[in-house]
């Protein structure tokens, strides 16, 4: 009986978005009178930091700051249409309609500058700190709160606009099977280590490095946080989760969470992770899809490291320490 090592890897693509008869979102955006743009939403944020990345998106588009905007996500009584938040779609789809949204809000607003400054809205930019002013002339400028007030108290102006995006549903060749089903693709490569006790079976993740490819990364902090709980879903799932440990049987499953097994911080091993930029054609502003798929690529690797260390092909999750030893003892039955 021994501890043994052993190395896996694992490669996935990953698509953004559903061919589900155009997969749509759509996005509304207003000017208050001080200067904040409400962007109203249907689509909810899961926790994966929606809301922050649809709010840099619409000031880029805008050309304000981060905090002249506001997310406001109702429901599907008050909110704009959204499919819904899956498939890896939401950054791609929200986005795409809130850029919409905020270059039709960004020509009013050049429009009323125009209007203040006395000069064309071509010849007017923004400079990212809350300032529209004359290309060449900075010192000829308006502020967005002046700007807003007067627009709302002086010329009768709504700084608004609307988005909508949607891909076309792609139908079934019929002869060839051929169609389209997503709007672009990422990529990931995982290499896990583990270490197998064939004492006891219990498998130890060492290590979880990946490599990911997700277009154009619009907040690299929380796709580093997206990959850091992928891993640790990814392990959890080959290894712990199930609610059904005896299946089809029901004994000993687990009557609520204190029973339902995850791993906690001691369990965690090390994460270490690059990021490649190669931005999607469709994207806003390149983005592709990375929360779902950073849970995929783990858990084959580690079965596949397990597979490396001791010789055992498991094919049902979680791996158990009985799968292992059940393994090890048709691998050597003597």
């Amino acid at each position: 009986m021994a501890k043994v090592r052993g190395t896996g890897i694992a490669a996935v693509n990953y698509p953004t978005g559903m061919n589900l008869g155009g997969d749509p979102s759509q996005a509304l955006i207003h000017s208050t009178t001080t200067g904040t743009f409400v962007i109203s939403l249907a689509s909810t944020d899961l926790g994966q930091g929606l809301k922050t990345v649809i709010a840099q998106i619409a000031a880029e588009t805008l050309g304000l700051p981060f905090e002249n905007v506001l997310i406001d996500t109702g429901d599907t009584d008050t909110g704009p249409h959204c499919m819904g938040t899956f498939a890896s779609r939401a950054t791609h789809r929200v986005g795409n309609a809130v850029i919409q949204a905020a270059e039709e809000a960004r020509q009013v607003m050049l429009e009323v500058a125009g209007d203040e400054l006395e000069v064309s809205p071509e010849d007017l930019e923004t400079d990212g700190k809350g300032n529209i002013h004359v290309k060449g002339m900075p010192d000829r400028s308006i502020n967005i709160i002046n700007l807003a007030l007067a627009a709302h108290f002086k010329h009768g102006r709504t700084i608004s606009g609307r988005g909508m995006y949607m891909k076309p549903k792609s139908d079934v060749d019929p002869e060839t099977g051929a169609m389209d089903p997503d709007s672009t693709e990422a990529h990931a490569c995982t290499v896990a280590e583990v270490e197998v006790d064939t004492e006891t079976g219990e498998v130890t993740v060492l290590s979880i490095k990946s490599a990911y490819e997700v277009g154009q990364q619009v907040n690299p902090a929380l796709v580093e946080g997206q990959i850091r709980g992928g891993a640790w879903m990814g392990m959890s799932h080959a290894l712990y989760e199930t609610t059904a440990p005896y299946y089809p049987a029901i004994d000993h499953a687990p009557s609520g969470f204190s029973e339902y097994l995850m791993p906690g911080p001691a369990d965690l091993p090390q994460i270490e992770s690059v990021v490649l930029e190669f931005p999607s054609k469709n994207g806003p502003y390149g983005v592709k899809g990375v929360g779902e798929m950073t849970a995929n690529s783990p858990i084959p690797a580690i079965v596949n490291a397990i597979y490396n260390a001791c010789g055992v092909r498991i094919t049902e999750l979680p791996v158990t320490p009985e799968k292992v030893l059940q393994g090890l003892e048709a691998k050597n039955p003597n």
